[in-house]
């Protein structure tokens, strides 16, 4: 069985991962630059690598298109004019779905040949081939958007060949799948750029501001920095459902707008009671559409030894600690060290190591 791969970065080189080396399997990756095509193949990301699509694509069973959103249609619109293997598959993982979805009805003309919309929520704030893992997809959700003329069979293959990342597979509509996506991850996007924006025009009058943003607030809007070219196309493609929520938001906004004119106290206390009780209610430890963030936060003294002894400690337990961070402004975190792990794995068993060393450790 071939695999092509089409952009081995972090998504595209870690299904590489999770393919590579099993019974019968050939993962080939492609990138448009020999360089890179050269790095895949030297990291042990794929079994081999080539500049040519023809090459990658004409007889491999599965086709991956790990491209950004706004590069799609011109992969599309290539493979559609080479001779697929029948009963290729050919899937993508970007974020938006029902304009893939149309395009890639361009591959279904071929004999046996299927186009199935991926998108896997799962991501790191690391990027490129680099960063690539086998345990990316790991409890995470992945998601299949099958239309109503998908084969079973063909469905039903892909999922069993994603079974080797040990995601939770699960299927719905493009429709459904960009509305819910553009609520509970396009749109948080946007208002952490708009709110560090918001900030950034304030600094320039005042640099205090600045100062002040460097504990809870840079946290809550850490997605704020994402890749500007990617999070253009990804919101452009995803246009009619974000005009839609961007209504739903404002009136959010003007809702607590009136609740502070009137002075509405019990209104405020309400609107924070609902939103805790089903924040709450949400999973925590499946991963999900935004980045997972693997820190807790720990109370300590200060004085001289302190980092590295937390360091030390976790380095006893063969504890991977990724970033050590100090807190200045600490109004709305529970800690004065912020510490950063790769693995939730990694944060549980550091959170038991500095409990029993006597530190108040926070989440």
């Amino acid at each position: 069985m071939k695999i092509a791969i089409f952009g081995v970065g972090l998504i595209g080189g870690s299904l590489a991962l999770c393919f590579k080396g099993k019974p019968d399997v050939t993962v080939v990756g492609y990138s448009n630059r020999a360089s890179s095509a050269e790095k895949y193949v030297n990291r042990g990301v794929v079994d081999s690598a080539t500049t040519s699509v023809r090459e990658a694509a004409v007889d491999a069973d599965f086709i991956f298109l790990c491209v950004p959103v706004g590069k799609l249609e011109e992969y599309v619109d290539e493979l559609s004019q080479l001779p697929l293997k029948p009963g290729c598959i050919v899937t993508d993982v970007g974020s938006t779905k029902a304009s893939v979805a149309l395009c890639g009805r361009r591959l279904e003309s071929q004999p046996g040949v299927s186009f199935i919309g991926g998108h896997p929520m799962a991501g790191s704030e690391r990027s490129g081939v680099e960063a690539a893992s086998t345990h990316l997809f790991e409890n995470a959700f992945y998601v299949l958007t099958p239309d109503a003329s998908t084969p079973q069979g063909q469905l039903d293959k892909l999922i069993e060949l994603l079974a080797l990342t040990k995601a939770h597979i699960v299927s719905v509509d493009a429709k459904s799948h960009d509305e819910i996506v553009g609520a509970i991850s396009h749109l948080p996007h946007m208002i952490a750029v708009a709110l560090v924006n918001q900030i950034r025009g304030y600094n320039e009058q005042d640099q205090l501001y600045a100062s002040l943003a460097a504990g809870g607030f840079r946290d809550i809007t850490r997605i704020a920095s994402g890749d500007p070219v990617i999070w253009r196309d990804i919101l452009v493609n995803n246009k009619s459902v974000l005009l839609k929520l961007l209504k739903d938001w404002n009136a959010e906004i003007a809702t607590f707008a009136d609740l502070l004119e009137r002075e509405d106290g019990e209104g405020i206390e309400e609107a924070f009671r609902t939103a805790g009780e089903f924040r709450s209610k949400m999973p925590e430890r499946r991963k999900g559409m935004l980045h997972s963030i693997y820190d807790c936060y720990v109370d300590v003294p200060d004085h001289p030894g302190i980092i590295g002894k937390i360091a030390s400690d976790l380095g006893k337990e063969r504890i991977n600690l990724s970033n050590i961070h100090i807190i200045e402004s600490r109004e709305d975190v529970p800690g004065i060290l912020r510490l950063s792990f790769r693995t939730q794995e990694d944060l549980d068993q550091a959170q038991l190591v500095l409990a029993d060393a006597g530190f108040a450790v926070h989440q």
